[in-house]
């Protein structure tokens, strides 16, 4: 069993206790919501332009809320079968999938009104998800306007900006690192550097 399927079954899991009404970390989105989401991305790929050209976003819309209307149990099967055999997901899964799952899964583990802790996860996992970081950070904090090194509890570390001697370093296991380079909050790090500094990063938008 891979990372990425694991976490679709966890997440699927989570789901399950939590019902179809509960909230996420996505906006307004329920987990109802995002469940359409994630069967959207895996079986209508005629919507997937919109998750990235506004022009395009009301048919992604459209094509979500439509799956939404299906019975829960639906959904639920839907998101844990994964994408089909024609789909090319299906064939990139651990590439395509692992971000995917594990940020998803969090955002309905840590949702408002939802007492939350970091999973413990062994090394493999989170040498995985800092491959992850290495790529997405330098996205995520590609408009920050100090240098921002992002450091594991071990000492590694990549440089994620590299603009002026200001230096704005991020603390924390790979799990954590990953969800914030995702926008996400409700995360446990530290941030060091001068608090103007700090303050600019953490203002930053760092939706991919």
């Amino acid at each position: 069993m891979t990372f990425a399927r694991d976490e679709r079954r966890a997440l699927v899991a989570t789901m399950v206790e939590t019902g179809p009404d509960a909230p996420t970390l996505c906006g307004q989105w329920t987990t109802r919501d995002l469940a359409a989401h994630l069967i959207a991305r895996e079986r209508r790929l005629d919507s997937a332009p919109g998750i990235l050209v506004p022009a395009l976003a009301g048919h992604t819309e459209r094509v979500r809320a439509g799956i939404a209307r299906r019975p829960w149990t639906t959904l639920l099967d839907q998101v844990r079968s994964g994408p089909p055999v024609w789909s090319p997901l299906r064939w990139v899964d651990a590439l395509a999938n692992t971000a995917e799952m594990f940020v998803h899964h969090e955002d309905v583990r840590r949702a408002e009104g939802r007492a939350w802790t970091p999973r413990e996860l062994g090394d493999d996992r989170q040498d995985a998800l800092w491959k992850l970081v290495s790529g997405m950070g330098r996205r995520a904090y590609r408009k920050a306007p100090v240098t921002v090194v992002l450091e594991r509890p071990d000492g590694r570390r990549v440089v994620a900006r590299t603009a002026g001697e200001s230096v704005v370093t991020v603390r924390g296991e790979p799990a954590e690192q990953l969800l914030y380079a995702f926008g996400r909050d409700q995360v446990r790090l530290d941030l060091d550097g001068e608090p103007d500094d700090v303050a600019a990063v953490t203002a930053l938008d760092r939706s991919l």
